[in-house]
């Protein structure tokens, strides 16, 4: 069991395949809303951009979008461009940096859906239904029991999520060579220690107590 505030209710940013302190936070917590009805804005790239690590270090990958057609647009009004082919970008890439982790292929096909051409069968068509879809494929893995419902959200402050140097270290397959590297995406975590990332997330929430 990994709430620990059964009353609190937390009030996140939107993020695509967000990164283990933000989740550690929503686990923590009874209830969560995620505000993917929040008000587009162009500069707040890490909405639609996902860190993870490569044989080189720190790598992060984006998800484009195009250009909102209604004024005041939310982010679940923003469409996923099929700019650059992006899927095969991220598809190619997470294969490239993930491959050789202990988890990668028990679990990288239920994450395939997400990386297709718009339009095709199943793949959400703007950014806010790309951070859902995400975002309940994530929770079930790392069995976050936390009910999550998603905006809009009114007259409450976003959470403050901690920081990479509270971060418990978690087994990373090029550790020896790299070091460990923190504040990477859950999909660093769910990869290099599988069923074990309910504890990871155990850790943290111990920490941030």
């Amino acid at each position: 069991m990994l709430v620990t505030h059964p009353q609190s209710t937390a009030v996140m940013h939107p993020r695509l395949f967000g990164g283990v302190g933000y989740y550690a936070v929503m686990a923590s917590c009874g209830h969560a809303v995620v505000d993917t009805f929040a008000r587009y804005d162009k500069r707040a790239k890490d909405t639609h951009r996902y860190t993870i690590a490569d044989t080189r270090g720190v790598l992060r990958l984006t998800v484009p979008v195009g250009k909102p057609d209604i004024p005041g647009a939310t982010w679940r009004d923003i469409p996923i461009s099929d700019h650059g082919h992006w899927w095969n970008i991220h598809r190619t890439t997470l294969e490239s940096a993930y491959g050789r982790t202990p988890f990668f292929e028990f679990y990288i096909d239920r994450f395939l859906p997400l990386f297709q051409p718009q339009g095709s069968l199943g793949m959400p068509a703007t950014v806010g239904e790309l951070i859902e879809a995400s975002d309940a494929i994530l929770r079930a893995i790392a069995g976050i029991e936390t009910d999550v419902s998603y905006g809009p959200v009114q007259g409450a402050a976003y959470e403050v999520l901690p920081s990479g140097d509270q971060c418990p270290e978690y087994y990373q397959v090029r550790s020896s060579r790299l070091g460990f590297i923190p504040d990477l995406s859950m999909l660093d975590l769910i990869f290099n220690m599988g069923p074990e990332t309910p504890l990871v997330l155990r850790r943290w929430i111990q920490h941030m107590k």
